[in-house]
């Protein structure tokens, strides 16, 4: 069993499904947990009661230390609160793992602009608005978790999730980008793409659904935000006892030094239906050195990331 003594930990969305367990492991391992969730239906409308303070009592009582708190994350205020309560209660934060999420499924032409707002504002927005307070603790302290949500929706898309897949996807782009920022400061940058039973996905597995226990995905969560892993910037798919790397991959592609636009149409479609990985490229510079290596003028001039 993985141990988290003396490390703090804010989990948001920690009131059902795979936050609370999230929130229960990292308790049981010794972490002090900041337990984060407002009281709303899965579609993010207000109704019923908060269940942090149920899930931070049920730390305490296995001997753990836990405090409730009922900020949203869809604001930036929400955000600060939730850093500054870690802060506040246990002196410092180490993992921050943002889980917070609503499901507002739609075929397009039945999304409404409120739809867009509020499902950003939690999934991308949501992040940034801890992640920006998290980030300078974790600069000015030389070390730091983070754990962000994505999802195979937004990486390999699924009809009425329009809106769901742009947010994960969004988390993704932000995921690579402070993994390679936060390296010099010690601050290792995660996703998580998880698959499990849980009240958000309903009847979505069918069969599989008795398969799924979130434990399996909390597993994979807790070996990432772990002070033992050196991974960073990776694409996690957990679920059933499974768990892999997802990730953007560039094909070998056509190239001519003289391409107009009826070359272009004339090979689009093989180029297209390509699937074998040329490069699995680490930055957008890595993808674009591709391009260079086409020109033997050039073999001595690799891109470099910026």
């Amino acid at each position: 069993m993985l141990d988290f003594t003396g490390r703090v930990a804010i989990v948001t969305g920690a009131g059902h499904g795979l936050g609370r367990q999230y929130a229960l492991d990292l308790g049981r391992r010794g972490a002090r947990v900041v337990v984060d969730d407002v009281a709303t239906a899965v579609d993010g409308t207000a109704g019923g009661e908060n269940p942090a303070d149920a899930v931070a009592a049920e730390i305490r009582a296995a001997g753990g230390e836990a405090v409730a708190e009922h900020s949203s994350v869809a604001d930036p205020a929400g955000g600060e609160a939730i850093v500054d309560r870690a802060l506040t209660e246990f002196g410092r934060l180490d993992i921050l793992v943002n889980n917070a999420g609503i499901a507002r499924t739609n075929e397009f032409g039945g999304v409404r602009y409120d739809d867009v707002l509020a499902s950003l504002r939690v999934h991308l927005l949501g992040a940034f608005h801890l992640l920006l307070p998290a980030w300078k603790r974790f600069q000015a302290q030389g070390e730091g978790v983070v754990v962000n949500t994505t999802s195979a929706v937004g990486m390999f898309g699924q009809r009425r999730s329009s809106v769901y897949a742009a947010g994960k996807m969004g988390v993704v782009g932000l995921t690579r980008v402070l993994a390679s920022e936060g390296a010099e400061h010690g601050i290792r940058v995660n996703a998580i793409a998880p698959v499990a039973r849980s009240r958000m996905a309903g009847e979505v597995y069918g069969r599989l659904d008795p398969k799924l226990d979130p434990a399996f995905v909390s597993a994979v969560v807790l070996a990432l935000a772990h002070p033992s892993s050196t991974v960073t910037g990776e694409v996690v798919s957990a679920g059933g006892g499974r768990m892999s790397r997802l990730f953007s991959a560039a094909a070998p592609g056509f190239f001519t030094p003289g391409l107009d636009d009826e070359t272009a149409a004339a090979h689009l479609g093989e180029v297209c239906a390509e699937e074998s990985v040329a490069a699995v490229p680490g930055c957008a510079m890595d993808e674009i050195d591709l391009i260079r290596a086409c020109y033997p003028d050039l073999a001595d001039y690799r891109m470099a990331p910026r």
